[in-house]
């Protein structure tokens, strides 16, 4: 993948080689609007089916101290980035000595309307949890879909770390995927692979 592959939304995309794996690197670009911070790829109608990604995200040098490196994948996204589901890890939340920082190592979010602030105060720890994480290295992440079910697996578990039953924008969008990431991170990706069910 290229970053001719993709139109990015708030971020800069350049080709990058990274714990020697080729990958694209994000980075966002000025005072972003929103959560809308993603690289959505070209020609990819999704429904159903797995992604799967490597990533890796890191603070940025001028990061202040609660950067979370925020990076993951948006899937049924449009290609305006006017609504997307996201699954994203906070690779600094992995090993920190404050258990709920830990609690928080993984997330769900949707958009518009459904930013982790909001899910958070509304339904606490529904759409979040705990996986072990290492800032700036590789993470597998596999996202299976079905319907108004999301599933969330990291590094190759058998079992997902979070799962979504109920998808805040439905059960019927058929969109892209997306590379995303939050402020004050530098995220690589690579290793993208998009399996279709319908």
């Amino acid at each position: 993948m290229v970053p001719s592959d993709i139109v990015p939304f708030q971020v800069t995309v350049e080709k990058s080689v990274h714990k020697g794996k080729d990958a694209l690197a994000l980075k966002i670009k000025g005072e972003p609007e929103g959560d809308k911070t993603v690289a959505i790829l070209k020609n990819i109608n999704f429904h159903n089916g797995t992604i799967e990604a490597t990533v890796s995200g890191q603070p940025l040098a001028n990061a202040g101290e609660k950067a979370r490196e925020f990076v993951g994948i948006a899937f049924r996204a449009a290609s305006d980035a006017s609504k997307m589901e996201v699954f994203y890890v906070r690779p600094t939340n992995g090993r920190a000595n404050d258990q709920l920082r830990r609690n928080y190592s993984s997330q769900y979010i949707s958009i518009p309307g459904y930013p982790w602030e909001k899910l958070r105060k509304e339904t606490p720890g529904e759409y979040e949890a705990y996986v072990d994480l290492v800032p700036a290295e590789w993470t597998g992440i596999k996202i299976v879909v079905k319907d108004e079910t999301a599933r969330l697996y990291v590094n190759d578990a058998s079992q997902p770390t979070l799962i979504v039953n109920h998808l805040k924008q439905g059960k019927d969008m058929r969109e892209s995927i997306g590379l995303w990431i939050g402020p004050g991170i530098l995220g690589h990706f690579t290793d993208i692979k998009v399996t279709k069910e319908d």
